[in-house]
């Protein structure tokens, strides 16, 4: 297991010239021309993605997603934000994940600098809970990615309205992101974890559908949409920061407040 730390300053990175993309238009003619025909294996080996990270919460369903990559990269380079607010047994199932898999596994960590001086008391999910996703996500997901030209990523269509339309490979900000289950349904991620034996996380039998970080997550209701229970408290929050569109840049600056 490999500890980063490490924080750079990032470089801006724009959208291909006339928001063309012949890299994504390629790739998506090779394997993924028609929902008949999906060669998600071969996409994922295409050295035309480069350096290849894969990037992991070690939520509620990601040993499906783990266990599928791993089986073609073995040693994938598996990255977690460690924010410092997650759930024990989010850590733990980590863990157990990581070695059950044999994982190349990278702990990110927000700077510590950072926090203390806009989290001193501990209650910033509260009080601005999109700073600090930035903080304790964003940044440390940037300053590693920098050393990626391509992320994988585990978001599925049917987690919620907001992510209905999501595409198997898209551009973020100046990477390219594959989502290799994102036609899967519920019912084939329940098959996988039984076919392979993969471990549940603990919280999962608690009701915990979609799993952050302790703060900000709450179990789902019955009739609930999936992703229902994190930030409930923040209507109009539904996504934490680190996917980007297109024309996205991981923004360094914000105004300090008293």
């Amino acid at each position: 297991m490999r500890d980063d730390t490490r924080y750079r300053d990032l470089p801006t990175t724009d959208w291909p010239v006339a928001r063309s993309d012949d890299l994504l238009d390629a790739l998506q003619a090779d394997y993924l021309p028609d929902l008949d025909h999906v060669d998600m294996r071969g996409l994922l080996v295409d050295p035309r993605l480069g350096r290849v990270a894969l990037v992991s919460s070690f939520g509620a369903e990601s040993a499906v997603l783990l266990h599928y990559v791993t089986q073609v990269f073995p040693d994938i380079p598996v990255l977690f934000i460690d924010t410092g607010t997650h759930f024990p047994e989010t850590l733990e199932y980590r863990d157990r994940l990581a070695a059950r898999l044999k994982l190349n596994l990278v702990n990110l960590r927000p700077d510590p600098s950072l926090i203390a001086g806009e989290d001193p008391a501990g209650d910033l999910a509260r009080r601005d809970p999109n700073m600090c996703c930035t903080l304790r996500k964003t940044f440390p997901l940037a300053d590693a990615l920098e050393g990626f030209d391509t992320w994988i990523s585990g978001r599925k269509r049917y987690q919620g309205q907001t992510r209905a339309a999501l595409p198997a490979l898209e551009r973020d900000g100046g990477h390219v992101k594959v989502n290799p289950l994102v036609f899967w349904s519920p019912d084939e991620i329940a098959a996988y974890f039984r076919k392979h034996e993969l471990p549940r996380h603990p919280l999962v039998d608690k009701g915990y559908v979609s799993i952050g970080c302790a703060p900000c997550t709450r179990p789902v209701r019955a009739g609930e949409d999936l992703r229902a229970g994190r930030w409930a408290d923040n209507p109009d929050k539904t996504e934490c920061g680190i996917h980007l569109g297109p024309d996205g840049r991981f923004v360094r600056g914000w105004a300090r407040r008293d």
